[in-house]
């Protein structure tokens, strides 16, 4: 099977309007602010639709296939502990709302700020070390999805020698990637990401519903019922035999929404576009509604991909797929592509070709803020403070663009030669340790502990890089080091593991230095423009009258609602309140019953079944929204970008 004429003419004609809006969105950027952070004009809707697709691109797609496929309806049942955590973290403003307040362009400078100016390159340094090895499989992941997703073969002939194909997309991907984010930086990235996020959205509904009437009910649960025992597709009580994607490692993850709340720096540029902090947390709390939906949405396409190739009545059909997947030689990209495989088979024309420009949409839109916030890092925070002043405007914009393009090259030449042999996210876990590790406790210890020191900074900034950095050589090159692979195969210590032995570690060496070397508090009222070092400009900073803390019932500021909510505010607070709070109340219901008494393999099938329908609902009304709030936001950036006067000096430097 080959895409067919519709399925091209969707993906040309998404294409087309994309590179409209990318040209005008150029005309917007007339500044290193509009460059760096669109000019601090962003509304919540444009923000959570644009940083969503910097997140949820292919690599996060594939990422959550290979999870799915593995562990089935049970990484869902375990996942949902972690929706009440983001929530909280949400709409409570934690870390979001005082980082904001800063003022900062980039994390980085906030640690000069806090800390000082050589903590600022060193941290910096580390984060771009972190971010680009992180980033460095992206095109490579992407490029092979997109082989298997449209039928491409590995290789194509040119004047007499076969070129691999992965290749010839990677370089066309990086290249269109790299166009966007150096016209008009996060103006053009933000603009075009939200476009994207659209089509995303609309895409994995259309294929789940697809998927929904190309399976009954009744094939789904013997497709599902061949799993092996202490493997189960269905009871999350039944997989003791996974070792991935198990309890460990969602624990894990739930620590990491705390502690690397705005850790990773991979979207940087958003967390200084927001036009008042309290916008940021809307936003926040926008995400949180967001990616839910997603995460549904990423659930059922690989269990249909499961049925396909285990019902038996498909056994003839699934011939051409099992052929495909075992011409791939390396075990982690067969697990990688086991997904877009069926998916090309399954998917008929016009769906096919909608499914397509999502992908490519979610790569160049992942591409272009990875490359904005590496590449933004690099000059931000340690060639502009080792320069040891202010670039020119002109000099600071060519700096930024030739980081960028230095970015694009070292993904494209690390796709090219790193041995991925681990899960995609246990390789993502493993990269970001070098920077998160120590990362979590320098913010939070900044933004909330006055007793926090530079000394403590460093400490837990170099434990964290020692610990991650020794793990992706490990990873990586296990089988090359001799005396290693002989005492055994491969690594022992997957990406969960190393990361929460690198928080904990990272802590304790942060309090204990901080508290060895703390002579005086610290003065987090300056830091955070509050009080008596409030703009006065800034109306949102100003402390509260009587009348305007009165007018709060206490049972809501208790809550994190403040001056800033209006009715619409209050009411997505409490939607998404109410939201989590089901999916908790369901998980501790289920899980007290399951390890009590048990639950039928009925039981759970009726609960998959109903979970299916509300998601393909709440998807539904959620796509309307969020395109409504969208466009309204794109509207207002483009009247407040036109209005701004450039302010040269606003372009991070720490007088």
């Amino acid at each position: 099977m080959q895409l067919a004429a519709l399925d091209w003419t969707v993906l040309g004609t998404l294409c087309v309007l994309l590179a409209a809006a990318a040209a005008y969105a150029k005309s917007l950027t007339r500044s290193v602010s509009d460059f760096l952070a669109a000019n601090r004009c962003a509304g919540r809707y444009l923000l959570t639709l644009a940083d969503g697709m910097a997140g949820f691109g292919v690599v996060a797609l594939v990422a959550n296939f290979q999870k799915f496929y593995e562990a089935g309806f049970g990484a869902f049942w375990w996942g949902m502990i972690l929706a009440p955590l983001g929530s909280l973290a949400a709409l409570s403003g934690w870390v979001a709302y005082r980082y904001r307040e800063t003022r900062a362009l980039t994390m980085a400078e906030f640690f000069e700020r806090r800390y000082s100016r050589k903590f600022r390159i060193y941290a910096g340094s580390l984060c771009y070390i972190s971010g680009i090895l992180n980033y460095g499989i992206f095109p490579m992941v992407t490029s092979n999805m997109l082989i298997h997703l449209l039928g491409f073969a590995e290789t194509f002939p040119v004047a007499g020698m076969e070129c691999p194909t992965r290749a010839a997309i990677m370089l066309v991907m990086l290249s269109i990637a790299l166009v966007l984010t150096l016209s008009g930086g996060l103006i053009t990235v933000m603009i075009t990401d939200f476009i994207q996020s659209q089509v995303l959205f609309i895409s994995l509904l259309v294929v789940a519903v697809t998927l929904v009437f190309r399976f009954t009910w009744p094939t789904v649960t013997e497709g599902l019922l061949s799993a092996p025992p202490g493997r189960s597709m269905i009871d999350p009580f039944d997989q003791e035999a996974l070792h991935s994607f198990n309890l460990f490692f969602f624990c894990v993850i739930a620590f990491k929404i705390f502690y690397n709340y705005l850790g990773w720096q991979g979207g940087q540029g958003f967390f200084a576009a927001a036009k008042s902090p309290h916008e940021f947390r809307m936003s926040r709390i926008l995400g949180e509604w967001r990616g839910a939906v997603l995460y549904l949405a990423f659930l059922f396409v690989p269990i249909g991909a499961y049925v396909f190739l285990h019902h038996p009545g498909f056994a003839a059909d699934t011939q051409p797929v099992h052929a495909a997947i075992d011409a791939i030689g390396d075990a982690q990209i067969r697990s990688q592509m086991l997904v877009p495989a069926v998916l090309f088979h399954l998917l008929p024309a016009g769906v096919l070709g909608l499914f397509a420009a999502a992908m490519v949409f979610a790569s160049i839109s992942t591409d272009d803020t990875q490359l904005h916030s590496w590449g933004s890092i690099l000059v931000q925070d340690v060639l502009m403070p080792l320069h040891g002043k202010p670039f020119s405007p002109g000099t600071h914009i060519c700096a930024l663009r030739w980081s960028v393009f230095g970015v694009a090259a070292f993904a494209f030449t690390w796709s090219m030669w790193f041995p991925l042999k681990d899960y995609v996210l246990m390789y993502m876990l493993a990269t970001g340790t070098i920077y998160l590790g120590g990362s979590g406790a320098v913010i939070i210890g900044g933004l909330y502990w006055r007793r926090a020191t530079t000394a403590g900074a460093w400490g837990a900034m170099s434990t964290g890089a020692v610990i991650g950095l020794a793990a992706v050589l490990a990873q990586g090159f296990w089988a090359q080091m001799t005396f290693l692979h002989q005492w055994m195969p491969e690594c022992p210590f997957n990406g969960a593991q190393i990361a929460i032995f690198a928080y904990i570690s990272s802590i304790v060496v942060f309090v204990g230095l901080s508290l060895l070397t703390c002579k005086e508090p610290f003065n987090l009222e300056q830091l955070l423009h509050r009080g008596e070092y409030a703009d006065p400009s800034d109306r949102a900073a100003a402390p509260e009258t009587d009348k305007e803390e009165a007018a709060v019932p206490g049972w809501q500021r208790r809550l994190g609602i403040n001056r800033h909510f209006t009715r619409g505010d209050k009411a997505i607070y409490f939607l998404q309140m109410g939201w989590t709070s089901f999916w908790l109340i369901a998980f501790i219901i289920g899980s007290t019953i399951g390890l009590r008494v048990g639950i039928s393999v009925t039981g759970w099938l009726g609960w998959w079944k109903f979970v299916l329908l509300i998601s393909l609902a709440v998807g539904l009304i959620t796509i309307v929204w969020f395109l409504i709030g969208g466009i309204r936001d794109y509207l207002e950036l483009v009247r407040r970008l036109k209005g701004e006067i450039p302010d040269a000096s606003d372009d991070g430097w720490v007088k």
